[in-house]
């Protein structure tokens, strides 16, 4: 099995997002997976034309000469996709976006309707879409901060004709960085996570209800935070 992250964090390999896919692909490995780790911030992707080319003049081959063709290569036979993001004004940043907008060279331009009576574009004869992750973290301490994401994500599977596996999403973000025994027991259940993705199924229950868990109640996170933003405005 072949599972890829493309991490749409603007901080790339030292971002809070990358603790989130590092521990996720350590159980993907321990199960035998192959992993693929790209990071976007590494990345020259320009934003989409819309000017179809690469449907109707060179199907399959994008106008724009930058990155984007390899990063198409690498995820290539990819079993599942994990797309990885902070949380940006409700929903992926604009990094992850502008990368999935540039997916419209994998498409075919023409129409079909869904099971439920929705039109979609078809995909190629033959092209087999990826299973989806959807795998973000937030400031916020609230996990209701992700129902955009958690809505614009099955979406994209639905266009995408694929399955959306799994979402993961930990409030709290800025602590997944600290040592501190809450912390560790998540990364630990997100090792667990990445084996039972290589099993080619959406996580247990136990392991979603671990993952849902706060690193702190929200009243202490909040007014810690706010001290630590105190501090620093103040240049402490």
């Amino acid at each position: 099995m072949k599972i890829v992250v493309v991490n749409g964090s603007p901080r790339g390999k030292s971002s809070n997002t990358q603790i989130m896919a590092d521990a996720l692909l350590k159980g993907a490995q321990a199960a035998g997976a192959e992993t693929v780790n790209v990071f976007l911030a590494e990345k020259e992707i320009k934003h989409c034309l819309g000017c179809f080319t690469c449907w109707l003049k060179t199907p399959g081959r994008c106008a724009i000469k930058d990155d984007m063709a390899g990063v198409l290569e690498a995820i290539e036979g990819a079993d599942v996709l994990i797309l990885a993001s902070p949380l940006y004004f409700h929903t992926i940043s604009g990094m992850l976006k502008v990368f999935m907008d540039r997916l419209i060279v994998n498409g075919d331009p023409h129409f079909a309707k869904t099971a439920s009576g929705e039109s979609r574009h078809t995909k190629k004869a033959g092209a087999k879409a990826p299973r989806l992750v959807m795998l973000s973290n937030c400031g916020f301490p609230e996990r209701s901060h992700f129902q955009a994401m958690s809505h614009w994500v099955q979406r994209v599977a639905l266009h995408m004709e694929t399955e959306q596996l799994d979402e993961i999403y930990a409030s709290q973000g800025g602590m997944l960085s600290m040592e501190l025994p809450s912390v560790a027991t998540y990364l630990q259940w997100l090792n667990k996570a990445g084996g039972e993705l290589v099993q080619g199924q959406a996580l247990s229950k136990e392991t979603k209800e671990a993952l849902a868990q706060s690193f702190l109640p929200d009243e202490v996170y909040i007014e810690q935070a706010n001290q630590y933003f105190d501090r620093v405005l103040s240049g402490q």
